[in-house]
This record gives C-alpha cells, structure tokens and sequence, in this order.
C-alpha cells in the first residue's frame, strides 16, 4: 500500500475566502498571501494519487488560531473521507492552545472518524518549553489512545522563508520524553531532530517518533534519505508530500537514488504509515 502521509486541502468555501481568512489570521497570511501558493480541494488529492499510482493519502487542514475556523476546517476533512473512505485518511487540525473547548473538537473528531490530530503549527513563535505545554491536555487525550500527533517542526539553520520560526529542541526532547507511548510524527524530518538519535539519551525516548518527509526536495539533498536510514532505520520514515506544495514525483525519484532495498522502499512510502494508522 502506497500512502502520501502529509498533504493539506480546503474547502471551497475557503478557497473562495482567501483574502478574508488571509486578514484574520496571521499565520494563513505567511503562508498564502502568496498568491502561488495553492490551495487544494479533497478532489485535486484524489487525482493526484491517481496520476501517480498512490492508494490513500493522510488529509488536514490549516492550523488556525480561532477553534471556529478549525471546525470548518475539519469538517470539510470528515465530509471528504466519508466521500472517499478508500482513498482519504482524515487527521484534524486544532489551535495550538490546551482550552476545554479545543479538548472537546479533538474528541469531535476522533469520534467522527479522523485517525489523527495535525499538522499542528506556530508559524509565527517561537516553539519552546512553554509552548509544548500549552498543548498537554490535547498530547495526554491522544496517548491514551495512542493516536497519532503530527507536529509541524522546521529546521533550526539555513535559508528564512515564510513561516520558519525558532525550535527548542531540548524543549521538543523533554515534550518527547514524558509521552514515551505517544505516536509522535515531526514534519519535515523534525527539522533535522532526527541527528540527535545519534545519542543514546535521545535515542532511548524516541521508539514512538516518526520523521514525515514533507518539503525535503526544498530543504535536503537527496542523501537525507541514506542518513536517516543509518540513523534510525527504515521503521520510522514516512512519506508525505506537503500536496500542494510539492507532489510525489520527486520524492519518489530521490528515493529511488539512494534507497537500495525494496523493502525499506515499501515501509517508507505506505507501510509505516499504514501501520500507526491501524489500517
């Protein structure tokens, strides 16, 4: 089972809000402002995996500040995996805050159908010790469950581009630490954390953590995939796309550059995933 496990669609009736959502949030402003940066319906996903052979795709929305927002935006993820329940896994997207009424829309979700919670972002802050706590109640709910967390962590160095803010990453290690049996996937290969499992302290805590590959033609040289191998193995890489900002074809081909067995190969592009998803 091939499985894109980070791509991103709205709603059309978002779509059609653009310059009005672009004013009342901060955070969609610096991403999509950018009038190429493309939004997406439940449909442009379906066609892209069938282009490109792909059986099911992981689909969420953005990460507003306002619960409103996310509830539209979740919404229109559960209608369109209740339109396509073989092709489309739904997760929710959330504020990043830890209030009972954002407890209660995750509880929303997971009971209408969504496998997981994420991409959950700040694109504007600083991500440090104070932030991971803010969204305890949301990490304790979903480990008891153990359903899957999926974290939006940029890299720490290199070029600035909209939305790239500074990472703790002791902060993250101490977040990761007191939720050992929470599945834990940290976008973008963790901003790099994934290095850090080189020490033993790190890779102790970390048997839950998953490295998505979303954005890496943009950010790694095609090596990455060798690293991350050699570092921590071929359980715990997941292949996702950030549709619409990329689509599969490079990544495939990056892979296929370095990734010589076709075993890794399979785990990485559906497998894992397939596997801490439950499917």
């Amino acid at each position: 089972m091939l499985i894109d496990a980070h791509t991103h669609i709205f709603s059309p009736e978002m779509q059609n809000q653009r310059q009005e959502l672009i004013l009342r949030d901060k955070s969609f402003q610096l991403l999509y402002q950018n009038e190429k940066a493309k939004l997406v319906s439940a449909e442009s996903v379906i066609a892209m995996l069938d282009d490109r052979g792909i059986d099911r795709a992981v689909v969420f929305g953005f990460p507003w500040q306002e619960v409103e927002l996310c509830q539209r935006g979740n919404d229109y993820v559960l209608e369109s995996i209740s339109r396509f329940p073989d092709r489309l896994i739904g997760f929710i997207t959330l504020p990043w805050q830890g209030t009972d009424e954002v407890l209660q829309e995750c509880e929303r979700g997971i009971k209408f159908g969504a496998r997981g919670v994420g991409e959950l972002a700040l694109y504007h802050q600083t991500l440090n010790q104070d932030i991971f706590q803010v969204i305890e109640p949301i990490a304790r709910f979903l480990e008891s469950k153990s359903i899957p967390l999926l974290l939006h962590i940029n890299e720490p160095v290199g070029h600035s581009y909209p939305g790239k803010v500074a990472i703790d990453f002791k902060a993250l290690q101490e977040f990761i630490r007191t939720h050992p049996e929470l599945p834990l996937v940290l976008a973008h290969w963790g901003g790099g954390f994934f290095f850090f499992e080189l020490m033993p302290e790190i890779k102790t805590i970390t048997k839950n953590v998953f490295y998505d590959t979303a954005a890496s033609p943009l950010l790694y040289h095609h090596q990455i995939y060798e690293v991350a191998l050699k570092i921590i193995g071929e359980e715990r890489i997941l292949f996702g796309s950030d549709f619409p900002l990329l689509t599969p074809r490079k990544y495939f081909k990056e892979m296929n550059m370095v990734v010589n067995s076709e075993e890794a190969l399979k785990k990485i592009k559906g497998e894992n995933a397939r596997r801490i998803l439950g499917l």
